[in-house]
């Protein structure tokens, strides 16, 4: 079977890579360690489609090394002995690891020393942060470089390289549809070379047109993926942005989710928002998010965006508190630091000396409730803001009556 397009065109060598340059280049780390000849275990990250196995094969071309490729999640530890097996017998090699972060405690444990002892060059390609993902061992034996997106230029220049290849024997093709697979592509120069093989297989004539591409694929593709960064950075983008008060921020991160149909974060999300950065200052968007939460699943798409976009104008322009979960953190690091203490025997269970707050008046009676460790601490602290201020009124009145007490 015939190899598609973008493996073709795969880089040989570190001069054939498109973007990346502050990585590759004239007096570049990469460049500059090809030239010197010598290579250290490092970690590629960075979105799909970016560059990385492109790069470390590039690497290992320039070089003329041996090396093996595995993937942490297929292939297995007895594939892992046979290469360290191959290392010992060629004195060193490089192995290129694919998703890198997924690699297990048995497998890491067989790779470590290999590391350690230079044996073994490590590439890892992963589209997680390594800084979170990554075991820190592995991580520390590893020089970690980031791959950064390609820009629009980059994937004009790769679909003209593509063409000018003479790969797609006698296609014909305008600036116009080469923009326009730009744009559908996302800036992933892989999907770029499969739309424009597909769309040049899809025609009798080889003439790509925009009407022709249209037909194939008129949804942009930009990238999520449910267990990498790219996902997390548009939760991100949203919640930052309905923090913000930003609502056209903010709606255009939570359109973003809804156009990949991913209700379920989207909501989860807001449920967040709603109690981290809204909280006190407006209590009643908690039920009013739930309700927007039921409506939109019982229309579902694409009638979910109305209730939808109508939830999420009104949460980034109401007021802000974060006081609540703020004091609650509080609490619970104090307890995690040990700072606990006993119950007072006042409120301790069929205590006599307990005070019942209904018998006096305005239901409230002065009596010790923490820990005599934590007796005057104070975790929250109120803001004048949206509804908590009427809750700060009560607060300040309830704190006044203790202290004319204590003085007493």
């Amino acid at each position: 079977m015939d190899k598609p397009l973008a493996y073709k065109l795969a880089p040989k060598s570190l001069k054939d890579i498109i973007g990346q340059k502050h990585l590759i280049g004239e007096d570049k780390v990469l460049t500059n360690l090809v030239k010197n000849k010598k290579i250290f275990s490092m970690i590629l990250y960075g979105k799909p489609g970016i560059g990385k196995t492109s790069i470390a094969n590039a690497i290992v071309n320039d070089l003329g090394v041996k090396y093996r490729f595995l993937n942490a999640v297929s292939n297995t530890k007895k594939d892992l002995d046979i290469v360290i097996e191959e290392a010992k017998m060629y004195d060193g090699l490089v192995l290129i690891m694919d998703e890198i972060h997924r690699l297990n405690k048995d497998k890491q444990d067989v790779l470590l020393p290999c590391l350690e002892s230079g044996l073994i060059i490590l590439i890892g390609m992963t589209t997680s942060n390594p800084y979170h993902s990554i075991n820190p061992a592995i991580r520390s034996r590893c020089q970690l470089f980031e791959l950064k997106e390609l820009e629009y230029s980059d994937i004009i220049y790769g679909l003209k390289k593509a063409i000018k290849s003479g790969i797609l024997e006698g296609i014909k093709i305008d600036d116009k549809s080469i923009e326009l697979i730009a744009k559908l592509s996302g800036n992933d120069l892989r999907y770029a070379y499969n739309l424009l093989e597909v769309s040049y297989y899809s025609t009798d004539d080889k003439n790509i047109t925009v009407d022709k591409i249209k037909r194939i694929n008129n949804k942009p593709v930009f990238f999520s993926d449910k267990d990498g960064d790219g996902h997390y950075d548009v939760l991100s983008g949203l919640q930052k942005s309905i923090r913000g008060s930003d609502v056209d921020a903010s709606l255009h991160y939570a359109a973003r989710l809804v156009y990949e149909e991913d209700l379920d974060s989207l909501f989860r999300r807001l449920s967040v928002i709603a109690y981290e950065d809204i909280g006190l200052a407006n209590p009643a968007i908690g039920p009013r998010l739930d309700a927007a939460i039921n409506a939109a699943e019982r229309v579902g798409l694409p009638e979910a965006r109305i209730p939808i976009g109508t939830i999420v104008t009104e949460m980034a322009l109401s007021p802000k508190s974060n006081t609540a979960h703020v004091a609650f953190d509080e609490a619970l690091a104090d307890i995690e630091n040990g700072s606990v203490g006993s119950i007072p025997n006042n409120i301790k269970t069929n205590s006599p000396d307990y005070k019942y707050p209904h018998d006096y008046k305005g239901a409230f009676v002065v009596q010790q409730y923490l820990p005599d460790k934590l007796k005057n601490k104070k975790y929250y602290h109120p803001k004048d803001i949206g509804y908590e201020k009427n809750i700060k009124e009560i607060y300040d009145r309830l704190e006044k009556i203790k202290n004319n007490s204590k003085q007493k």
